[in-house]
């Protein structure tokens, strides 16, 4: 029922902000969310035992989440500093994985929701779209992985899902957030949606389940607990992170 009441409570203000008028009220939800999702993947990443990647993330994360220039040159910088900050541990073993995880740290979290920027620059119901691919997903493989499923998709990283429910993830999906993009972008072919719709949906179940490796790796149940019954910001959008550049690639993709 919480997670069910989280949901409802959400919905409308994510509808609001990413279909709304203002530009700045976006940036600075995304802005915000993007701290809270990387605040939990620091978390997760200091139980590993080489210490946590550390606030320079955020700084250099924020960055990239605006940065108008090519980003790659970012990314360069921010590996550069990484390494050179690893010169003051005291244990230098602990160097390179440190400078890792501080890395992939801001590209998988900021360099993610940057995509949702990029997107919603393209029309609100891209982003619309990207997000709704997954709850639609989310919700399909819930109820038919729960009644139905039988046949494990990958237990060691996650038990309880299975292949009947990653089928009916695509399905509804294709159902749902499929009709949303040919309604709404009437420019799309419907092939082509429903190509991008199995596609995107693929890549969040991915996305899924490699959170949750982190997490079991890790030994942690939850990246957080700020959203009742949904558990962190990291595990109500692992789907959508990995989404989001795909659905990206495809608009440069048709120009």
């Amino acid at each position: 029922m919480r997670r069910v009441l989280t949901a409802l409570a959400l919905i409308p203000i994510v509808v609001y902000v990413v279909l709304g008028p203002s530009f700045w009220l976006f940036l600075a939800v995304l802005a915000t969310v993007s701290c809270l999702c990387y605040r939990e993947y620091n978390d997760i990443a200091a139980t590993y035992g080489f210490g946590a990647p550390g606030p320079l993330g955020y700084g250099l994360g924020l960055l990239l989440l605006v940065w108008e220039g090519q980003p790659w040159l970012l990314l360069v910088a921010a590996a550069l500093a990484a390494f050179t900050l690893a010169l003051r541990l005291a244990d230098l073993s602990k160097a390179l994985p440190k400078s890792a995880l501080l890395v992939t740290g801001i590209v998988y979290v900021f360099g993610c929701w940057k995509c949702a920027l990029l997107l919603r620059e393209a029309s609100g119901h891209w982003l619309m779209y990207a997000l709704l691919l997954n709850w639609v997903g989310d919700s399909g493989a819930y109820f038919v992985g729960r009644r139905f499923g039988k046949h494990k998709l990958a237990p060691q990283v996650s038990p309880k899902k299975s292949w009947e429910g990653a089928a009916a993830s695509v399905a509804t999906s294709i159902l749902g957030a499929g009709w949303y993009l040919v309604h709404f972008v009437p420019s799309v072919p419907v092939l082509n949606a429903v190509l991008l719709t199995a596609a995107a949906n693929v890549a969040g179940q991915v996305g899924d389940l490699a959170e949750s490796a982190i997490k079991r790796g890790a030994g942690v149940k939850d990246s957080g607990s700020i959203l009742p019954g949904h558990g962190g910001f990291l595990d109500r959008v692992d789907s959508t992170l990995f989404a989001l550049p795909l659905i990206y690639a495809y608009l440069q993709w048709v120009g």
